[in-house]
């Protein structure tokens, strides 16, 4: 059985190639510490890669809004509007 429709399934190849860029950017970070650099150059690109999540998850809660909250059955959108509301507690919550 095919999985159903994603609110980013149509652009899913354009969320794959972002996530393959933060990949990118954590494996940077990571030579930064084995090459001992300054503390401060590598906590602003650990802070670059936090923003750069952060707009993969603000891309994918607007797909699952417009997607999976509005265009629920009604009887469903409330349950999943908490659950919407649940990730976004969790994505606040950092740190």
């Amino acid at each position: 059985m095919a999985n159903p429709p994603r609110g980013y399934s149509a652009t899913k190849d354009q969320l794959l190639g972002r996530l393959k860029r933060i990949e990118g950017q954590i494996r940077g970070i990571e030579g930064m510490v084995e090459d001992d650099r300054y503390c401060i150059d590598v906590l602003t690109q650990i802070s670059a890669a936090q923003a750069a999540l952060d707009k993969v998850a603000l891309g994918l809660l607007d797909g699952h809004a417009h997607t999976c909250v509005v265009g629920a059955d009604p009887e469903s959108q409330g349950e999943r509007t908490e659950e919407m509301m649940a990730a976004i507690r969790r994505l606040l919550r950092r740190g």
